[in-house]
């Protein structure tokens, strides 16, 4: 609309200028003019990816103590076209971390007489460590996305959301000999080894 180059223009108080003139485009009217209307239905037409992964955890449980160690994690992702391999595998490893976080110790206890918080400190409330971390593989499978130019897809919760569900499930295999079909977690030493006990009592 101004017809000039990039470089003739400034910006301030929400108006694209050019530089030494009055002749100015306020970020309203470029938005009324550039932008489009919702259509008779409502929507939105929006470039869609979707990303997707296999997750899988191999763990071993002491029936003495009920402690979990997950053995091995492997995960499989599809990203889309990946730029850079080591922020995304820093991305993966740091969501699978407070994945197993959540489901191997994060707790928020309550005291049910007053309602106060009990784990409202690092010394109580369990936080995922390096040291507890298991071996992790990481592998793409880069499917280019048509949503975009770039062909990218989202990566920033694939992780997480894959660690919870992927230990959850190692856990109740290790424990399905015994008639556990279902154990809420975190999968602290305590509980599992309460759901051992438990168990063999109806044995």
């Amino acid at each position: 609309d101004l017809e000039v180059a990039p470089n003739d223009l400034e910006f301030a108080k929400g108006r694209y200028r050019v530089k030494g003139t009055d002749v100015s485009i306020g970020m309203q009217d470029l938005a009324k003019k550039y932008g489009s209307a919702l259509d008779s239905g409502g929507e939105i037409p929006l470039p869609r990816s979707f990303p997707s992964g296999a997750h899988v955890a191999e763990v071993e449980i002491d029936p003495e103590t009920g402690v979990v160690e997950i053995l091995r994690y492997t995960a499989v992702d599809d990203c889309g076209r990946v730029i850079n391999h080591v922020l995304l595998d820093g991305q993966l490893h740091g969501g699978i971390a407070q994945g197993i976080g959540q489901a191997m110790g994060e707790h928020a206890l309550y005291d049910p007489a007053s309602g106060q918080l009990l784990t409202g400190t690092f010394m109580d409330y369990e936080m995922p460590r390096a040291d507890g971390m298991p071996e992790m593989r990481l592998h793409d499978r880069s499917i280019p996305s048509p949503g975009n130019p770039l062909g990218v897809k989202g990566a920033g919760e694939a992780g997480t959301t894959g660690a919870v569900p992927t230990v959850a499930n190692a856990v109740i295999d290790a424990l399905r000999p015994l008639g556990i079909h279902h154990l809420d977690f975190p999968y602290t030493p305590d509980r599992v080894w309460h759901a051992i006990l438990r168990a063999k009592g109806r044995a």
